[in-house]
């Protein structure tokens, strides 16, 4: 009988801790640490997370082993996260990963973030077909990529400043609301009217699949100090509501106009979306209301796969590990990386 494959994944890019093990193809655990205590700075302290995930990497790494039920000598090899993301955080998951995967004498295999999270649709047993369009929307990312075949992209739009993920965040300060931003805002739109405030929309123009969100939280903070100078010391709920319900509106508008102009440009039937912001509920329900309209595939991965998690570190990892791949021991922690 063939040997299983069997790979741990290591995510730490951000203020996640998280590891996961894949056995054939299969997630047979997805471990997550969040640090929840960055809401009291209105944002991620990146020198508190490097210190909480060099507290909880090995307890997280123990505990999808033994959820598993497999041991460290089981292991294949081991992927992790090289980059983007925070140079305190990587550094972390980075080095462990290496000189665990050495004390072991198997492998480790770096892997792209973005890369990571296109292929978190692959976790689910519907998958998309190649060539594919995947949209990447997070915290730190936006990004429209042309996915023609395993490992081979081409970018076609990105975010010309805030990220998406980054314009909720700093919209819901404005608003006195918690961090992060994202999900407060998606709940509170549910009760408020999304046409009862127009923000602008940057980029417009047909063709052009980059995106801008610095304009419409610009907008949000003109319409606050017009309409309600003293707005720092609180506003009617009523009007928080109507806020969050506009302001998302505008962003998913943009997003799905673009997503689909895409598609219909470079004939694309099957559509890939991931990252934090498509746990966004009116973005999956337009999406797949005008895909189904639109004839287009629509995938998105199920909510433990939107945010950064071990798992789709792994899934990279397996996919790599299987087409012979392997990290020279000088491969280190990359903020910036670019995906190729």
């Amino acid at each position: 009988m063939n040997k299983q494959i069997t790979i741990l994944g290591i995510e730490s890019s951000c203020d996640e801790t998280s590891a996961a093990i894949m056995q054939d193809g299969k997630i047979i655990s997805n471990i997550v640490s969040s640090q929840q205590f960055h809401f009291r700075y209105g944002g991620v302290v990146p020198e508190l997370a490097s210190r909480a995930h060099q507290k909880y990497i090995i307890p997280v790494v123990n505990q999808a082993l033994e959820i598993a039920k497999i041991s460290a000598t089981d292991l294949d090899a081991v992927a992790f996260t090289n980059g983007p993301g925070l140079m305190g955080s990587l550094l972390v998951g980075v080095n462990f990963s290496k000189f665990y995967a050495f004390g072991l004498q198997i492998p480790y295999i770096a892997v792209n973030h973005i890369e990571a999270h296109i292929y978190s649709t692959f976790l689910e047993d519907e998958k998309p077909n190649f060539p594919f369009l995947a949209l990447i929307i997070s915290g730190g990312h936006t990004q429209l990529i042309i996915v023609n075949s395993d490992f081979k992209y081409e970018i076609i739009g990105e975010t010309k400043d805030d990220a998406v993920g980054e314009a909720f965040d700093k919209v819901a300060k404005l608003l006195n609301l918690t961090y992060p931003g994202g999900p407060i805002i998606d709940k509170l739109a549910v009760s408020g009217d999304n046409k009862s405030i127009s923000f602008p929309t940057a980029f417009p123009q047909e063709g052009n699949f980059n995106f801008s969100f610095s304009g419409i939280k610009t907008s949000v903070l003109y319409y606050l100090k017009e309409n309600y100078p003293d707005y720092k010391n609180g506003l009617p709920q009523e009007t928080v509501n109507n806020i969050c319900a506009s302001f998302q509106k505008t962003v998913v508008d943009s997003i799905v106009k673009k997503t689909m102009s895409a598609a219909k440009k470079y004939d694309i039937t099957d559509i890939a979306i991931a990252g934090g912001v498509s746990a966004n509920s009116e973005l999956r329900n337009r999406f797949y209301t005008i895909g189904k309209e639109n004839e287009k595939n629509i995938f998105i991965p199920k909510m433990a796969y939107c945010t950064d998690n071990g798992a789709m570190i792994a899934n990279v990892g397996y996919r790599k590990y299987l087409s012979g791949f392997k990290s020279s021991l000088t491969v280190s922690a990359v903020p910036d990386l670019i995906l190729a």
